[in-house]
């Protein structure tokens, strides 16, 4: 089945009045390098913006201390070296629960180590947010449990030695950003309009990135939260867009998507 996506679409996220800190969600994420520091960062806060209760951020030392001046709210661990590698996959695990997400791939260059340490992270049993230059690192035969967000280039090299419908098959979305955005599943094709065409700008994809980890947090559905994430993240930019125009950043996204997000949250007794 295939249908574009309207508001009434979107799952509201239960939560219970007597909950505690970490049921309403945990994501772990890792990403970073010395040339690219931003893009986790933006990530992590955008599953915080989500309404996860707890984002924790492994990076390379030197990004997880330039992420701590940012935001008081994430929790890092900081990863000897200036890059991601197989060495740091152990101190990962530590930081993992079995109900938590795992998201990664923002930022973390193509190094060979590097890419080599984000197949280890994709053979994770979590369920997974993958994103940017993981997404070209990977190998997809054995993946489950993921929701993959390439971009039409990142596809291209996603699909060298496989097809979207192998993928999905083995319980993955594959969310491909574009002017309008594709969610594929194993019985459904969902299209979303919103967005425009400033959301080319630096940072709007982590942000998606990190809004898919933060929803696959709490709703415990790859589909929903992939549905849930292209939509919001759209029409964050079309909001910012109306007041803005094209000079919005990445940033302002991150401060106007509690307005948008407020509405999916439900609190039951």
């Amino acid at each position: 089945m295939s249908k574009f996506l309207l508001k009434k679409d979107l799952k509201k996220i239960v939560r219970l009045s007597a909950s505690h800190k970490g049921m309403n969600g945990r994501v772990v994420a890792v990403g970073g390098s010395e040339d690219y520091v931003g893009a986790i960062a933006l990530a992590g806060i955008a599953a915080l913006r989500s309404g996860v209760d707890l984002v924790i951020i492994c990076a390379p030392e030197k990004v997880a201390w330039a992420i701590n001046r940012k935001s008081l709210d994430i929790i890092t661990k900081k990863l000897p070296g200036k890059i991601i590698v197989p060495r740091h996959i152990s101190e990962i695990k530590k930081m993992l629960r079995p109900d938590d997400v795992l998201l990664f791939g923002n930022g973390v260059g193509l190094n060979v180590k590097t890419k080599k340490a984000m197949q280890l992270l994709s053979e994770f049993p979590q369920m997974k947010v993958i994103d940017a230059d993981a997404l070209k690192s990977i190998s997809t035969k054995n993946l489950s449990n993921s929701i993959l967000t390439p971009h039409k280039k990142e596809l291209e090299i996603l699909l060298k030695n496989t097809s979207i419908e192998e993928i999905v098959k083995k319980n993955n979305i594959v969310l491909i950003k574009g002017k309008i955005d594709e969610i594929h599943s194993k019985n459904n094709i969902h299209y979303n309009k919103t967005g425009n065409s400033r959301m080319t700008v630096d940072g709007t994809g982590d942000i998606l990135a990190g809004l898919c980890a933060g929803f696959l947090a709490q709703y415990k559905s790859l589909e929903e939260a992939a549905k849930t994430a292209a939509f919001v993240n759209g029409e964050c930019g079309d909001n910012l867009l109306r007041k803005k125009g094209f000079t919005f950043t990445a940033e302002d996204m991150l401060e106007e998507l509690p307005h948008i997000v407020k509405g999916l949250h439900v609190v039951k007794p």
